[in-house]
């Protein structure tokens, strides 16, 4: 049977930076990249890429730092949104660049992994052509992210609705079916791939029908590129340190400005200057678009406000004015539930009904790993959402009062739906528990054994800043080059960093990190796995302490406030760790 040193699994962001990571530090280690489809990419794969699919992000903030998306090369200009293709180009050849394409097994679905007495795990691979075969690797990485697994939901009749009826995943797969001027689309969601299907049927020439349950979330923010009164970016606002500071975060203070975060958010005074700030971005993006100018684009107006949502904010970036569509009738938006299906009819809870040539549904993801991990109950130990939670329940009781504390404002928690229902009982909201992963990547049951990592738990629109300071962090981590006792007050109330604490420290961590994205942000997915925008900086400042690296990497203080962080400010990262450490 085969052997290795390193399996990654996955090859989207997270997965090629982590293989790639690893092989610059370990140039001699055996490293195998398993991917399940027949390209590389994760969510920009060249089966996912339908038509007019682009980045949220534009030029220059969707890239790795050491490897830089230029104009030349990729036909992108700056100001632009990059094209899925595009996308899909850079991770081929990014991987070219850095030879380590004969690492990557396309057609390759791990089934299952089983960890064994000594550590290591045993993977079982379907092959496409048929049966399976096993591979054991010393040290696993699980870079399947949060957008493996669409879930689909069931609807009463379905069987006899004889159209088209598939998840915004498979729209490739369907496309010069549907995409035909003169039918009728029907569309189910409130998510942004809800908003890009909407879109890409509208400018195709068909009637959309846009369903965005009654009984939901309501329809998701979207901003246009610039925002607030300065027309400033809004990716580099968030990377702005300046503004990160008025989001309460419970590893803020990994940025050294704890003095200033203390004033924002546990005095009566900065928490109104908090207030305000949010207030104000808000109302910019609301004014912006025009919500309530019109009564069919009001429908699309967020129900809930900006502080309290995530990664789940996102970006307009069609060429043209979406609303446009909505105004005109082209778009209809039904804020209803679908009772049932029948016939090329869609029916909904206001009683109106549909005709359908087909039915996309943006109806996001499931929160298991597209594998199961083996022996039986390992989940608890893994820390995985659907299984028994593995901290002490007074434990995460003391943390969610630390949290509360520290940040009133998050007592304070947004209104629900009065009508609000999870689509079914395995949809992804019912998880009983976060991901328990110290740091957001690796079990604290198995930190010293360290033999896994699950990179792309969390989602962020910084995406490409936060995969390759991940991708080192587990490097090191998996090298034994990194300690992560946190020298913090325990619940006992005793501060120290000794190593007869170090478990119970962990877990203490453990439980306010994970345990915070339930209340600063239940408008996303807080309270399933790690969920943020302003806050993405300040972990990664964390990771960096970690590693030993420098965290203030502008020129002089007042840049490190205003000038915002890119890939650029973390170029070399893994040469400096090398330095320090070898």
């Amino acid at each position: 049977m085969e052997t290795v040193d390193l399996v990654v699994i996955g090859t989207g962001w997270h997965g090629l930076v982590a293989a790639k990571t690893y092989l610059e530090v370990n140039p001699l280690a055996d490293v195998v990249v398993l991917e399940a489809e027949s390209s590389i990419g994760g969510v920009w794969a060249k089966h996912r890429l339908y038509h007019g699919l682009k980045s949220n992000n534009l030029l220059g903030t969707y890239e790795y730092s050491d490897f830089p998306m230029d104009p030349a090369t990729f036909g992108v200009k700056p100001g632009e949104h990059i094209p899925g293709e595009v996308v899909q180009a850079y991770f081929e050849k990014y991987v070219e660049h850095f030879g380590f394409g004969d690492k990557i097994r396309l057609n390759s679905k791990v089934t299952s992994s089983e960890h064994q007495t000594d550590g290591s795990w045993l993977l079982t691979i379907a092959k496409s052509e048929g049966g399976s075969r096993s591979l054991l690797t010393r040290k696993l990485i699980v870079a399947t992210g949060m957008t493996s697994q669409a879930f689909l939901p069931e609807f009463q009749g379905q069987e006899s609705f004889q159209a088209p009826l598939f998840h915004c995943r498979d729209f490739l797969k369907y496309e010069k079916e549907v995409l035909q001027d003169g039918k009728r689309a029907t569309i189910f969601g409130g998510t942004k791939s809800a908003w890009d299907a909407a879109y890409a049927c509208a400018t195709s020439g068909l009637q959309v029908d846009w369903v965005i349950r009654e009984s939901g979330h309501g329809p998701t923010w979207m901003a246009p590129p610039f925002v607030t009164p300065l027309k400033k970016w809004l990716e580099k606002l968030v990377t702005t340190r300046f503004l990160t500071w008025f989001s309460p975060c419970i590893w803020g203070d990994a940025d050294g400005y704890e003095g200033i975060r203390k004033f924002y958010h546990e005095t009566w005074a900065g928490r109104k200057v908090v207030d305000a700030f949010w207030a104000i971005l808000a109302d910019d993006v609301i004014q912006l678009n025009g919500y309530d100018k019109d009564p069919e684009t009001k429908k699309l107006k967020p129900w809930v406000d900006a502080f309290w949502i995530a990664s789940s904010l996102s970006i307009l970036n069609y060429p043209t004015d979406f609303f446009d569509y909505v105004r005109n009738g082209t778009i209809k938006v039904h804020i209803a539930d679908i009772t049932h299906l029948s016939a090329n009819a869609v029916h909904l809870s206001t009683e109106e009904i549909l005709p359908s040539d087909f039915l996309i549904c943006s109806t996001g993801w499931k929160s298991t790993p597209p594998l199961k991990f083996l022996p039986e109950g390992i989940d608890v130990q893994l820390g995985l959402p659907w299984s028994t939670d593995p901290l002490d329940q007074d434990l995460v009781k003391r943390a969610d009062e630390e949290i509360l504390k520290r940040f009133p404002r998050l007592r304070d928690q947004p209104t629900t739906n009065p009508k609000y229902k999870p689509l079914s009982d395995n949809a992804e909201a019912a998880a009983p528990h976060p991901f328990r992963l110290a740091r957001f990547m690796v079990p604290p049951s198995l930190i010293k054994e360290r033999s896994i990592a699950f990179l792309g738990i969390a989602m962020t629109i910084d995406t490409a800043i936060l995969a390759q300071t991940q991708a080192l962090w587990a490097t090191a981590y998996f090298n034994d080059k990194l300690s992560i006792v946190p020298t913090i007050k325990n619940p006992a109330g005793k501060d120290t960093a000794a190593a007869d604490d170090y478990v119970s420290d962990l877990e203490w961590e453990t439980a306010l990190h994970t345990e915070f994205g339930k209340w600063r942000y239940p408008g996303g997915f807080g309270r399933r796995n790690p969920d943020f925008v302003f806050d993405a900086i300040p972990y990664v400042d964390m990771l960096l302490r970690d590693l030993g690296l420098k965290v203030h990497r502008k020129n002089g203080m007042i840049a490190e406030m205003f000038d915002p962080y890119g890939p650029e400010d973390y170029r070399g990262l893994i040469d400096e760790w090398k330095c320090v450490h070898e």
